[in-house]
């Protein structure tokens, strides 16, 4: 018994410590490949640095203070990094109720040529804006880049790349031109990794309400399951977008969004070497300027409730030519955590200056920004923003060009998704020669407040602004002008008077302050 005892005894003995060998074993492998991952991002980071393509940049969005610049002004192609400005004035045309989510997206056969990566809708189904706000920020489908930018210009993209450039202007990204929708090649189409930072600050700042779109994971696109390519949503704590980017000719780029433990900041790559490596730099600026941004700093305004998107939405499929498609599905809407950042100002109009009629065929406005005060030294602060373009409403026809932004190079080497080039120099449209009409009411500064389906509407809108607006508002001459939108009359309620662009800025910042949206403009 002894004996078979001290057997039982060797091989329990032998077991356990072939278990403890073995678990040591798989501890040792474990710590092998976390070393490897740490090493090889480190690796990679580093030689993404030492990269000759590279720019990148390190905002604390918070205080606008730039934690790391490198190369951060040089111009630069943007490839899909374009589609955030096409996302902007989405966003824009929701707010101002343009558009809604379930808007039918027509595609032409334009857009459907557009080549990959894309959703592969025929010319002449449809898409809803949500399907293609979705794959835009997970697939980057070029196809619907330019549907959504040929329905918001008109039905031109060419002419939604001119609304494009002068809307990155009024928001301070004075470097970027932009001559299409989706970032496809085209060597006129430049940018720098500062006004990317400024653009992804000003998509969070203005759009609180959609922001949570770009922290979508995956979409179901009719049968399909669409998949974001943004690989540190979800693996990096805190990032929540904001867009992925390539051509061969731009490299590899990335702009990320961070929000941790009251700490905000966004990042931007341009120029990556690889996919790898430009996550390693990305996620190596987050872990080393992170701890450095401020987690008091900003302005009074936060960007509160701006709940992320679900990882999974559900949309309808797309509706193609000749085809009914009966299936409806709604969007899941599950409760998420807040994601609240301060909203500073960044040299960034609060909203914007929003002409009503944008996005009309009829006529389009380019209105003035006013300019925000530097708050300290820091370059992305004290950059002033550019002095108003004085442009008249001017009615776009259908053949006719406007004019656009002078390439950054010399040439324009014709590329994939190249567009005409015009030698021009500024982003404005071409003033018109007649005298404003009798009906337009006073000339010289106005603000405007809002639009009302009735003239008498308008007058009142403009009686409740005024005795809000206060002292600014004294001397000022409400009226109503009238515009035809889509068949319908409406009429713009505006205040007149101003001596010059001082006072109407006044008025309008007063306005703000009592709650009233507003913008300020010459007549």
């Amino acid at each position: 018994m002894q004996a078979k005892s001290g057997i039982v005894s060797r091989s329990v003995s032998s077991v356990s410590s072939s278990r403890s060998g073995s678990f040591f074993a798989k501890l040792m492998a474990i710590l092998s490949v976390a070393l490897t991952v740490v090493l090889v991002d480190s690796v990679s980071a580093e030689a993404e640095a030492a990269n000759s393509k590279y720019a990148g940049i390190v905002v604390d969005a918070k205080t606008g203070n730039v934690l790391y610049s490198e190369n951060a002004d040089r111009l630069q192609y943007p490839a899909s990094l374009t589609k955030m400005m096409t996302i902007y004035m989405t966003f824009e045309a929701l707010e101002q109720g343009r558009i809604r989510l379930d808007t039918p997206v027509p595609f032409s056969a334009h857009a459907a040529a557009q080549a990959p990566t894309k959703l592969g809708v025929r010319a002449g189904g449809t898409i809803t804006v949500e399907q293609g706000i979705l794959g835009l920020v997970t697939l980057s489908a070029n196809d619907a880049a330019t549907a959504l930018g040929e329905m918001l210009g008109g039905g031109s993209e060419d002419r939604f790349a001119q609304l494009m450039t002068a809307k990155a202007h009024a928001l301070g990204m004075t470097r970027t031109t932009y001559r299409n929708a989706n970032g496809l090649p085209n060597t006129a189409q430049m940018t720098t990794a500062r006004d990317q930072a400024r653009l992804g600050i000003a998509l969070r700042q203005h759009f609180p309400q959609y922001y949570g779109y770009f922290s979508t994971r995956a979409f179901k696109f009719g049968t399909r399951t669409i998949r974001s390519h943004n690989r540190l949503v979800g693996s990096v704590r805190g990032v929540d977008g904001i867009k992925t980017g390539y051509t061969r000719a731009a490299g590899f780029n990335l702009v990320s969004s961070v929000q941790v433990d009251g700490k905000s900041i966004v990042g931007v790559v341009l120029g990556g070497a690889s996919t790898p490596a430009r996550d390693a730099q990305m996620r190596n600026l987050i872990a080393t300027y992170l701890p450095k941004a401020s987690s008091r700093g900003g302005s009074s305004a936060l960007i509160a409730q701006a709940a992320p998107a679900p990882a999974m939405i559900v949309t309808p499929a797309p509706v193609m030519p000749q085809k009914a498609q009966p299936q409806v599905a709604k969007t899941i809407t599950a409760a998420q955590p807040p994601v609240s950042a301060a909203a500073a100002d960044l040299s960034l109009p609060h909203k914007g200056p929003l002409p009503d009629a944008r996005y009309q065929v009829a006529e389009t406005e380019v209105a003035y920004t006013e300019t925000a005060q530097p708050k300290s030294d820091n370059p992305l602060i004290a950059q002033p923003m550019p002095a108003p373009t004085k442009v008249k409403t001017t009615t776009f026809k259908e053949q006719a060009s406007l004019s656009a932004p002078k390439p950054a190079p010399a040439s324009t080497r014709p590329e994939q998704g190249d567009t005409a080039v015009d030698n021009v120099t500024t982003a404005s449209t071409t003033p018109t020669t007649a005298a404003a009409s009798s009906n337009n009411g006073p000339t010289g500064w106005v603000v405007q407040v809002g639009v009302s389906p009735s003239r008498q509407m308008a007058m009142d809108l403009l009686e409740s602004a005024k005795s809000k607006g206060g002292k600014a508002l004294s001397s000022a001459k409400p009226f109503a002008v009238a515009y035809a939108a889509g068949g319908d009359q409406l009429y713009r309620a505006r205040f007149g008077g101003f001596d010059d662009q001082r006072d109407a800025v006044n008025a309008c910042k007063a306005l703000k302050k009592a709650g009233i949206k507003c913008w300020a403009a010459a007549q």
